[in-house]
């Protein structure tokens, strides 16, 4: 699949600094901002809400197909809204109940394939920025620019447990160590478009580099096109 419009592509595993970057890029590049992994805690909030157990495959496949997703992205002030059937749930998805039951949703081959439809559709006559777990490898395989962001397990754990802090998300440190082990662990051993670095993605580790610099790294390789 060959994007209409020039498309970037993140992947990377939770706390590898994807969100900030793609972020980060999109303000000063003009692009259009998705976060592909809201997309599931949307589900997933969907999914708690409706009392629905995440190892219902069946229950969330249908919900899934039923459910109305829509992202708006202001780049001048870099503010991302999450509509979930057309409420603002930007805030409700980043809970650690969310957390504790995305991924399981996540593995859903079928959840997956309806995501993936979503995504392609924002991205549509857009110069836009995906982050998630599959866009170099799924999303869009054929993106302009391709990249992978890693970073050693500990600092990955210590930037998500900061990042909940700032959300005032009363948890604690192992907890948030555990969680980003299991997510791993399900991430990399799924069936179905598992997060793996794809041959020609540009691999950044961001374990000792600051924001800034990740940040211009990523803006370089992309203007070298």
């Amino acid at each position: 699949m060959t994007p209409l419009k020039p498309i970037v592509a993140i992947d990377g595993p939770a706390g590898s600094g994807k969100s900030t970057i793609a972020r980060r890029v999109a303000q000063r590049l003009g692009l259009f901002y998705i976060d592909t992994g809201a997309m599931y805690r949307c589900l997933a909030l969907k999914a708690l809400r409706q009392n629905l157990d995440p190892k219902d495959t069946p229950a969330v496949i249908a919900m899934a197909r039923a459910t109305a997703l829509d992202l708006d992205y202001n780049p001048a002030t870099g503010e991302l809204c999450v509509r979930l059937d057309g409420e603002d749930v930007t805030a409700a998805i980043r809970g650690p109940e969310i957390t504790q039951s995305v991924s399981t949703i996540a593995k859903i081959k079928e959840v997956r394939e309806q995501m993936v439809k979503v995504q392609r559709r924002l991205a549509q006559g857009r110069r836009a920025i995906l982050e998630g777990r599959d866009t170099t490898t799924v999303v869009f395989p054929d993106a302009h620019k391709k990249f992978y962001l890693d970073a050693q397990p500990a600092t990955r754990v210590r930037r998500r447990f900061l990042e909940m802090k700032e959300r005032r998300i009363p948890i604690e440190e192992p907890a948030v160590r555990r969680d980003i082990e299991q997510r791993d662990r399900l991430d990399s051993t799924r069936e179905h478009a598992p997060l793996r670095r794809a041959a020609d993605a540009i691999y950044i580790d961001t374990t000792h580099l600051s924001i800034d610099e990740v940040t211009d790294r990523v803006i370089a390789e992309i203007n070298k096109a």
